[in-house]
């Protein structure tokens, strides 16, 4: 049950993590992709490359630790909490990350798409217990 290093005890798993983004023509498609990367971090995911976008999947709760670490050093766990509850829809959470500060190695959660002048990063998490992966990704 217990998956990856760094994992907090009792931290619940996420079905799925799936994290996606749109290429713009004037775009490098790998330069976007080395921002996703720094998003999910040292774990094991998929890669769905299509004519203008770029799709990461992985049924790994390790690719939420990049995540979890810099809530937490960051010191916007608070912050971090109340806009996941307010976005959280049944058991499925979706986030919107800056796209600019991921290709610098930072998560950034955004509030409004145009917080991402180029779009933000689209994480969608799913769990059998959203409210505990809240608590697990904000403590």
């Amino acid at each position: 049950m217990a998956e990856g290093r760094g994992r907090s005890p009792g931290a619940p798993l996420a079905r799925t993590v799936e994290l996606r983004a749109s290429v713009a023509p004037s775009e490098d498609p790998q330069k976007v992709l080395a921002a996703m990367r720094h998003v999910m971090g040292d774990c094991d995911y998929s890669v769905d490359e299509a004519e203008g976008s770029i799709r990461l999947s992985s049924r790994s709760q390790r690719c939420l630790q990049k995540l979890h670490d810099q809530l937490r050093d960051r010191h916007v766990r608070d912050a971090a909490r109340r806009l996941m509850l307010r976005l959280l829809e049944g058991d499925t959470l979706n986030l919107m990350l800056n796209r600019q500060a991921a290709a610098a190695g930072v998560l950034a959660l955004c509030t409004t798409a145009t917080e991402s002048p180029l779009g933000p990063l689209r994480l969608e998490i799913e769990s059998d217990a959203p409210q505990k992966l809240i608590d697990w990704l904000t403590t």
